[in-house]
């Protein structure tokens, strides 16, 4: 049985679709973070640092994201990653540093997708 993913991710959430012989699941994964990170004043040796810790926060938050939706797609045959930013381009790092950078079939770059549409750019590419 042949198990396809398509997903559409940016840092706030992925919807990832998964197209096997049985049907179609659809799964919303939501990073919990933020539209914008916020930052606050101060004088100038405290601002670099605690932008910083922020960055690293931010990093790290985005891991276990990518993480999450990885262990979700891990047994995927072929991969295809949509998205409007930079998230689907680090999404494909984290999988190649897992040794599945093989089965990722496409990356482009696309605006909002509904669930719809997703699943029918990975029925399409499926069948060529």
């Amino acid at each position: 049985m042949k198990k396809q993913v398509g997903l559409w991710i940016d840092h706030r959430k992925a919807v990832v679709v998964l197209i096997t012989d049985e049907g179609e699941e659809i799964k919303k994964i939501v990073s919990g973070m933020e539209k914008h990170v916020r930052f606050t004043g101060g004088d100038g040796s405290e601002e670099g640092s605690s932008e910083d810790v922020r960055d690293r926060q931010f990093g790290n938050h985005l891991n276990s994201y990518y993480d999450e939706v990885i262990a979700f797609i891990r047994d995927a045959d072929s991969i295809q990653i949509f998205g409007p930013g930079e998230a689907k381009g680090e999404l494909e790092k984290r999988i190649e540093h897992e040794g599945l950078k093989a089965r990722i079939l496409a990356i482009e770059t696309v605006d909002k997708m509904t669930d719809k549409q997703i699943a029918a750019k990975v029925r399409e590419q499926g069948s060529m």
